[in-house]
Order: C-alpha cells, then sequence, then structure tokens
C-alpha cells in the first residue's frame, strides 16, 4: 500500500490514554521487530496526533497486533467531535533518513 498517514485529535482528558496506548504499539513492534513497516507518531502542539506508517497492507504487522488491537478500540471515542482518525494515502515528496528512497 505505501505510505498512509493518519491524523485525529482526542479530548484533552483522553490525550495522555492516547499517548500510553500509543507507546505500548511501539514497545511490542520493538519486541517483534516484524521488520515490514516503517512507522512513525507525532502528538503535535495542539493534541493532535499524527501518525505515519510506510507498509505492505499484506504484511502488515499491526494487523496481528494486540497493542494495536487496543489503541483501535475506542479510538472515536476519544476524539474530538468531528476529529476522530482520517487516514490518508500519501507520497514522499523528499526524505532524509526517515523514509527508505
Amino acid at each position: 500500500m505505501g505510505v498512509v498517514v493518519v491524523r485525529y485529535r482526542p479530548t484533552s482528558d483522553m490525550a495522555d490514554i492516547n499517548e500510553s496506548l500509543v507507546r505500548d504499539v511501539f514497545e511490542e513492534l520493538h519486541q517483534k521487530d516484524p521488520g515490514t513497516i516503517k512507522y512513525a507518531t507525532l502528538r503535535l502542539a495542539d493534541g493532535t496526533f499524527l501518525h505515519i506508517a510506510d507498509v505492505d497492507q499484506e504484511a502488515n504487522p499491526l494487523n496481528n497486533s494486540e497493542a494495536f488491537a487496543r489503541f483501535q478500540d475506542g479510538i472515536a471515542d476519544r476524539c474530538e467531535p468531528g476529529e476522530g482518525p482520517s487516514p490518508q494515502p500519501a507520497s514522499i515528496v523528499g526524505s532524509y533518513g526517515l523514509f527508505a528512497d
């Protein structure tokens, strides 16, 4: 599938809980080291979360991740109204050290 960017904004009282769930996903990825995904999550100053993933959907390790399933469970309820997850396909215009060329 290539690069996907997902943007959403949790309510202020759920932002730290959301961050903890995201950190659990990365901890699991580091433990299992699937090697089939490049993935980063950013928390912007306004509370918005931005996930950037470069992954082959057929070999996407998130599909089998218990931590990712816990993160996804209730994500819409953690978000501000109208600010739920919005995945968008993206193309890399330029990258230095973040994505493979």
